[in-house]
């Protein structure tokens, strides 16, 4: 039964010229202090969550964006200082990208912030997908295998830090301790400074291919799952929801469908679905524009890659559009009872889930509309879901 609702904001300034018609992606550079405004507007989204009843802020860790699309690079310093602008809304990490951390660094900073604000925050971790950023930091993503390898090792040694009072670990990628001596002993074991408070650690990872491998490993750690929002294309599949609840199994931990996972959807409220579809058609087709090169809208062939960079071939090249979204499942679009009978029926078909999130903040999306879009979905659709618990 669904009683907590969050948002994830991946970081976009307010764009001018968007759309198919608008500047194209890579031709955005934009100055420092907008690039830096995602600051203030984490802040009022915030801020209007926690006054609303809203469950987590979720955002995402990125880099280098000089185009403005996605421009938070260190989620837990910003959630320490967005705690202390509220009273009980927590913060959602979607996510880390673990291969660009030293993994001991990573959690010696999640333990910090988990007490700084008494347990507010929840853990997320990724592999990545920007090759500029990953690549940036001197670990790899072009190569897939490598990527994975790395992750998992990193997965290993944060746990054990997390969970064991003293831990070595010696693999491929990480030798820790060094065996070195140590004011008068010799070097065996560590312990992570400080611990986190919230022990076991809430840890949450984006399902996006869903493979048999990818799956068994976040049940093996009791890493919960999140489709949709950040990499993954929204909406949930009944296949992969499905996988999802047999690889829980398979360690032990019986659910019901949808358990252990946040499923995420794009909304846009408006008096009519046409009306709404039409204010929201604009910030997806920025979407498709900052996403589609990187291999997150679905079926996009060359050609329509190449037309995304010329506004004037853009509009007539075939693109997915809202309609496409509406159909499919991953966007919810109309009056606020019509939407809240379509999570309804995704409470219906997955009794399981207990969170979802809500996307109102797509790419060029500007504040003031992200803002109206929250106070209205937290007005009239919100409570139905709250009142559950």
């Amino acid at each position: 039964m669904i009683t907590k609702i969050g948002s994830l904001f991946a970081g976009n300034v307010d764009l001018d010229n968007i759309g198919l018609e608008g500047t194209p992606a890579n031709d955005r550079w934009l100055p420092d202090d907008q690039l830096a405004s995602v600051f203030d507007k984490c802040e009022a989204i915030a801020i209007t969550m926690d006054r609303l009843g809203y469950s987590t802020f979720w955002s995402a860790e990125h880099h280098f964006q000089r185009e403005g699309y996605e421009c938070v690079p260190n989620l837990l310093m910003l959630f320490v200082h967005l705690a202390h602008l509220t009273q009980q809304l927590d913060f959602g990490c979607g996510f880390n990208v673990a291969p660009m951390w030293h993994p001991l660094r990573l959690a010696e900073d999640y333990a910090t912030a988990d007490i700084l604000t008494n347990g507010r925050v929840k853990f997320g971790v990724g592999r990545g997908y920007h090759s500029r950023e990953v690549e940036s930091f001197d670990a790899p993503i072009l190569d897939q295998d490598a990527n994975r390898e790395l992750f998992e090792e990193q997965i290993e040694v944060m746990f054990k830090a997390f969970n064991q009072r003293s831990f070595s670990h010696h693999g491929k990628h990480y030798n820790i301790p060094p065996d070195v001596p140590y004011r008068g002993y010799d070097l065996k074991e560590i312990t992570l400074v400080p611990r986190p408070r919230s022990l076991p650690v809430e840890c949450w990872q984006p399902i996006v291919s869903a493979s048999p491998r990818a799956l068994d490993f976040m049940a093996k750690y009791g890493i919960k799952g999140m489709i949709g929002g950040g990499a993954a294309s929204g909406g949930a599949s009944d296949e992969v929801v499905k996988r999802w609840q047999e690889a829980l199994a398979k360690h032990g931990k019986e659910t019901e469908l949808g358990g252990e996972l946040i499923v995420s959807f794009s909304v846009q409220l408006a008096d009519t679905e046409q009306k709404a579809i039409d204010e929201a058609r604009v910030w997806g087709e920025e979407r498709i524009k900052m996403f589609g090169p990187l291999g997150f809208v679905p079926g996009l062939t060359p050609e329509q890659l190449e037309a995304l960079t010329d506004p004037r071939r853009a509009r007539g090249a075939g693109l997915p559009t809202i309609e496409d979204g509406v159909r499919s499942g991953s966007w919810f679009c109309g009056p606020p009872d019509s939407v809240t009978e379509k999570l309804m029926h995704i409470q219906d078909r997955y009794p399981g889930l207990e969170e979802i999130n809500i996307g109102v903040t797509n790419m060029g999306m500007p504040l003031k509309a992200t803002l109206e879009q929250l106070e209205w979905f937290g007005r009239d659709v919100l409570p139905k879901f709250t009142a559950q618990a």
